[in-house]
């Protein structure tokens, strides 16, 4: 059993990797992103936070949020949107009743300062030319991207190439 522990800070800024179960390509089905921002419209509404960034790729999603100010519990806002987004898949279930649709963890970063926040946020972006899924951010609809130019923080350009901020990060 590992001991790994989570860093809770009120308010606090963190960098997601969610997998699906056993790399399925549950998001290669636009009918199921749907269901997934279902999910985090669901979750946001009965346990607020905001989503700076994310990105949906077929077998995992990054994504940057936000706490509330006095509050530390992202884990029980990531337990509630599996479980919606699962109530609403259809798929096999075990013996005892339940869906094997996600790994069971997921990977979590606290956000330190402004050049860590750049590093997450070109990271979430260049993922889907990393994976080959298109040669440059702007082509990656699923992806907060395209709101990122219309703001001003990128050029619409940016990534034909990696980014060298990012060259060594590993967040699969």
């Amino acid at each position: 059993m590992s001991d790994y522990r989570r860093l809770y800070l009120p308010g606090g800024t963190y960098f997601f990797t969610v997998v699906t179960h056993g790399r399925q390509p549950l998001f290669s089905d636009e009918q199921n992103i749907e269901k997934l921002r279902s999910a985090f419209r669901y979750v946001k509404t009965r346990r607020p936070f905001k989503v700076i960034a994310a990105v949906v790729l077929p077998d995992h999603l990054h994504c940057l949020w936000q706490l509330p100010v006095a509050d530390t519990d992202f884990s029980a806002r990531w337990q509630m949107i599996k479980t919606d987004f699962s109530r609403h898949v259809p798929a096999r279930l075990n013996k005892d009743g339940s869906k094997n649709l996600w790994q069971p963890r997921y990977w979590e970063h606290c956000i330190r300062d402004d050049e860590d926040f750049g590093r997450h946020l070109d990271y979430i972006h260049y993922n889907p030319v990393k994976h080959g899924l298109a040669s440059a951010p702007l082509e990656w609809k699923f992806s907060s991207f395209r709101r990122f130019v219309r703001i001003g923080w990128y050029d619409a350009a940016w990534g034909v190439s990696e980014p060298e901020d990012i060259r060594r990060m590993e967040f699969e």
